[in-house]
């Protein structure tokens, strides 16, 4: 279904709209019931797709990737063997390779877009839903933390350092035997995990639903 195109933006009540985040078209703001999808009326993108059970079935995801993110960090990632030398790294190892001299900078920006920032969007999106999960009332500053998790959301880099590291395996893979540790699927695990996530949530009905409990 698609909610109902603004018209004439002039004869509305502000506080009961809602812009498209691809085209922002605004549209006027009504219940869509669960199952069913809110499209935009000019560029049919999804505005609202609420699931029942979805803040649970986020919480569950989010919990289960910050778990993983734990074990990709500190568990063996890579086993590299040629000439008779073997060498074991984690991406501990990864993030400190370049933590000398000038390419310090870099270490801490790898550290940051697959560690640090994907991490602090896991808790803060657990933060803000937990409470809500079990039927309380958001906890304090839910609405900042969602909006924060909202925006570290294009810095969240660990596909983008899984597919690199699939890459390279390919251009290694002539010159030394390559075994993927548990890190690595770890990894594998985390993207698809949070790509399930990033799917069951709509955001539009998360910031409803905040507003309506903060009020209560």
């Amino acid at each position: 279904m698609a909610l109902a195109d603004d018209g004439q933006t002039e004869h509305l009540d502000l506080e009961g709209l809602i812009a498209c985040p691809v085209c922002d078209a605004l549209h006027n703001l009504h219940p869509v019931p669960v199952g069913e999808i809110a499209r935009c009326h000019r560029c049919h993108s999804t505005l609202m797709a609420p699931r029942a059970s979805a803040m649970t079935q986020i919480v569950m995801l989010a919990a289960s990737a910050l778990i993983l993110m734990v074990a990709a960090v500190f568990f063996p990632f890579l086993d590299l063997s040629a000439a008779g030398f073997s060498q074991e790294s984690s991406v501990i190892d990864a993030i400190t390779a370049f933590s000398d001299g000038l390419l310090f900078p870099l270490s801490f920006a790898v550290a940051a877009l697959i560690v640090v920032l994907p991490a602090i969007r896991l808790a803060a999106i657990l933060y803000v839903l937990g409470p809500m999960m079990i039927g309380e009332r958001p906890a304090r500053h839910a609405i900042p933390a969602f909006r924060l998790a909202e925006a570290l959301k294009p810095w969240s880099m660990a596909e983008i350092f899984v597919v690199g590291v699939a890459v390279a395996l390919v251009k290694i893979g002539g010159m030394a035997q390559v075994h993927v540790g548990p890190a690595f699927w770890a990894f594998v695990a985390l993207v698809v995990i949070t790509a399930l996530k990033d799917t069951f949530m709509c955001r539009l009905t998360v910031w409803k639903t905040l507003e309506e409990r903060s009020q209560s």
